[in-house]
């Protein structure tokens, strides 16, 4: 404690001021008297005088203090034991920057003559000090984060704050920067990388005296101890932080039993060239270790001699399961090739951040989570959130705290789904065109029962009107549009897999020299077309007009995708190779069989397809296309008579080196065909009815009334006699009434109650030679294969009036010509 300087009180008026006055009052007297001759104004002036200055006198006595009384120093005693601190020096001065009070590590270290700013710190030093008051002084307060000291060995924080009644007084803070422990250890600065880097290998540092009085800590150690990275804990005691249970385990006392249990190691901080110098008790100082359990390669296994890091990211780079490491701080350490598959990642490596793999709405709940595992005791947990990759599929991510690691400090986990997920969405899409297939067949079997009558109609009403009548126009159109919904419907049954398919024993590039032409016109001259064979290409199976259609839907689609963007230029592609069951195997397609391929690949570079159009790429009626220049139906159609044809199709994109699509593949599997080649049947021309000139009985069984109308008038017309039945039961009816009398049945194939093919073989008990006429819009090659009749013959629908007479009149001469060949035979 530092006292102030006592005060001292006014002296009274001496008896020497006494005379001096009271001579000059009786001067001035006398000087009146003489000017006024008067002697009463003389004594007035006089009393006057005496009384004024005896009222002065009296004022200044009462006033004063008493001699003797001393003026009251302040008692510090108080303030002294207020500012007492271990981990601080305080000092009080005035204005005139004198020391007031000073607690006693202040006196320790710079003594009681020594007052700020004028301190041992050098010239420079003492100038920083000087600033910092004036700052004080004028601002209220100021600080220096680091001032050394001229020995060397401690850095100082120092701060002034104005303080008092009337704020006449500085309050000086100097807090001890641990810079180096003792002379040749160099700079141990735990508040740095140093002690980053221990922590986020799971231990956790601290500097402590002699006492065990804390210097200076890591920064995990005080987010573990106190909660808060940024505290010091300066001056506490280091034992405070720690508990220890009934086991002697040791646990941060904030964590409690629900942390990880600690090692203590206790490391002297002395230089072993000293060691043998005595050492003062504030050097001697220790480096507290507290090493989480487990951390280290080896801990826990008993021992077991460990590979390194090198080898467990191999190990963790072999197993099925995704698993990647983070740091604290929540970035990518390490991802395995399942884990990067797992999140649509593949070939292109993880982000920075796991937050990176998800949608917005997920990235404030999967920061949260691996932030709250990255810290503290070591837990696990999952979370459920949905990937950039696959939004529509949420997952479940699995989180681990871990310690030991190298730098990890969060581990997660995510199986590898994406063959599932793909197989899946394969049988999702499978079964969905499997359905839209029925659905379209239906459609065009009632569709081609309409197409039909109106066909029919058309060519009847023209039979009475000549070119150049008023409505022959008017008819022909009306036609004319029913055969282009006819084609619409062929289509579709080509997508659902019921058109008529005529196969045959093919090479492909046959097909495609055979096509490529048309193909060209169709492209014009600003794209190229290029075509490639592979050698020795097997044979395939298949309806060459067929697969002609095919080839030129996915040449035109490939054009518009180019004229699409651009200027139109561009380059198609078109390439056959062969593909073994060796080769097959090695894709890894679970929709593919392992067999020997013949394989047709068109692909140009229009950019690509959309992610989204993929899987709806091959649905009837789905085009990209503005409206009104496209139907949808292109690429569909080419799906149905592939498959029809027991091949395989399938589209992808093209992709530069950075992933960004170029342009559209199309690539078709034809099996290739085995055993030999059949000769091919030489077909015989065309009967048309006008060659049949006999005649004869015609059962006509439909259940539509405008088809069953149609096909009468156009067989009367022909010169037949017809029988029209609405269904099978009439049907059997009428042959049970005329006996044997018809000579050809025609008939529906789909009606209600009893359909075609039960009828007909009810009427083939009682007459076996009868021939039959199937009607229908469904494909040929399923009917045979469903109703397996013999002597059976087809006529699709919509037919015209023309074509079902030359069908009947046909099947009637092949029917004549076969009898009179076995009665020949028996005769």
């Amino acid at each position: 404690m530092v006292d102030e300087p006592s005060a001292v009180r006014a002296p009274a008026p001496s008896s020497s001021l006494l005379l001096v006055l009271g001579g000059g009052l009786a001067a001035s007297a006398a000087v009146l008297f003489f000017a006024t001759s008067s002697w009463l104004v003389a004594l007035a002036f006089v009393l006057g005088v005496a009384v004024l200055l005896g009222a002065g006198l009296l004022l200044d006595r009462l006033g004063a203090p008493p001699a003797h009384d001393e003026p009251a120093s302040p008692d510090w005693t108080v303030t002294v034991a207020a500012i007492e601190h271990s981990g601080e020096a305080i000092a009080i001065t005035d204005r005139a920057n004198r020391l007031v009070c000073a607690n006693s590590l202040f006196l320790e270290r710079f003594g009681a003559a020594a007052a700020p700013p004028a301190l041992p710190f050098g010239r420079e030093g003492v100038e920083a000090l000087a600033r910092l008051a004036r700052d004080a002084w004028r601002d209220g307060a100021g600080s220096l984060d680091s001032l050394a000291a001229p020995d060397g060995e401690t850095d100082w924080q120092i701060s002034a704050r104005r303080a008092g009644r009337g704020d006449d007084h500085l309050v000086w803070r100097l807090r001890p920067l641990v810079r180096t422990v003792t002379t040749g250890l160099g700079a141990l600065d735990l508040a740095g990388p140093f002690g980053k880097m221990l922590s986020r290998a799971g231990i956790e540092t601290a500097i402590t005296t002699a006492d065990g009085v804390i210097r200076a800590v890591s920064a995990g150690f005080a987010e573990r101890a106190a909660g808060d990275q940024r505290a010091t804990l300066t001056g506490q005691d280091f034992v405070s932080y720690l508990r220890i249970d009934e086991r002697d385990r040791i646990f941060f006392a904030r964590e409690g039993r629900g942390g990880t249990p600690q090692t203590l190691v206790d490391v002297p901080l002395i230089d072993p060239e000293m060691q043998n110098q005595p050492v003062g008790p504030d050097e001697a100082t220790s480096l507290m270790l507290l090493i989480d359990s487990g951390v280290g390669i080896g801990s826990g296994f008993d021992g077991a001699a460990q590979a390194g890091l090198a080898q467990l990211d191999a190990l963790l780079g072999q197993l099925p399961l995704g698993l990647a490491m983070t740091d604290r701080d929540g970035r990518f350490l390490f991802g395995n090739d399942a884990f990067l598959r797992a999140v649509g990642r593949e070939g292109r490596g993880l982000p920075a951040f796991p937050t990176d793999l998800v949608v917005r709405e997920d990235k404030a709940a999967l920061s949260d989570a691996v932030r709250r595992h990255g810290r503290g005791p070591a837990t696990s947990g999952d979370v459920a959130v949905r990937l950039v990759a696959s939004p529509e599929e949420p997952v479940s991510l699995g989180l681990a705290g871990v310690r030991g690691l190298g730098e990890a400090a969060v581990l997660l986990s995510l199986a590898d789904s994406s063959q599932e997920n793909q197989l899946r969405r394969q049988v999702a899409q499978a079964t969905k065109m499997q359905a839209v297939g029925q659905l379209a067949g239906g459609v065009a079997h009632d569709f081609n029962n309409v197409l039909t009558a109106i066909i029919g109609t058309c060519d009847l009403m023209l039979l009475r009107h000549m070119p150049g009548d008023s409505d022959y126009d008017d008819i022909q159109q009306i036609r004319a549009n029913s055969s282009r919904a006819a084609a619409l419907t062929r289509q579709l049954l080509a997508f659902s897999r019921q058109q008529t398919l005529r196969p045959e024993i093919i090479q492909l590039p046959d097909v495609v020299s055979e096509v490529s032409p048309l193909i060209k016109r169709l492209l014009g001259d600003k794209i190229t077309f290029y075509v490639q064979h592979d050698r020795n290409l097997g044979a395939v199976r298949a309806d060459p007009q067929q697969l002609e259609q095919v080839i030129m839907n996915l040449a035109v689609n490939a054009r518009d995708a180019i004229q699409s963007r651009g200027d139109g230029r561009g380059r198609i592609s078109l390439f056959t190779r062969s593909l073994h069951a060796t080769e097959v195997v090695q894709l890894g397609s679970e929709v593919l069989p392992a067999a020997d391929y013949t394989v047709l690949i068109v692909q140009d570079n229009g950019g690509g397809i959309p992610p989204h159009v993929l899987p709806k790429l091959f649905e009837p009626f789905f085009t990209t296309k503005e409206q009104g220049k496209g139907t949808g139906l292109g690429l569909s159609t080419a799906y149905g008579i592939v498959k029809q044809s027991g091949g395989f199709i399938f589209a992808d994109n093209i992709t530069d080196k950075n992933g960004q699509p170029m342009g559209a593949r199309f690539t078709v599997y034809l099996p290739v065909h085995r055993g030999e080649v059949p000769k091919k049947r030489e077909l015989k021309a065309p009967l048309v009815s006008s060659e049949w000139s006999t005649g004869g009985k015609v059962l006509l069984v439909e259940d539509e009334d405008m088809v069953r109308a149609v096909a009468e008038r156009a067989l009367v017309r022909a010169g037949y006699e017809v029988k029209a039945c609405a269904g099978g039961e009439e049907g059997l009816a009428a042959i049970a009434d005329a006996g044997a009398a018809f000579d050809i049945v025609v008939s529906d194939v789909m009606m209600p109650g009893m359909d075609g093919p039960t009828m007909v073989r009810a009427i083939r008990a009682s007459c076996p030679k009868i021939p039959v006429l199937f009607m229908s819009g469904y494909a040929e090659e399923q009917l045979r294969r469903d109703i397996d009749i013999p002597d059976m013959h087809f006529i699709a629908k919509p037919f015209s009036v023309a074509a079902i007479g030359d069908k009947v009149a046909a099947v009637l001469r092949q029917s004549r010509a076969e009898q009179a060949e076995a009665d020949a035979m028996r005769t």
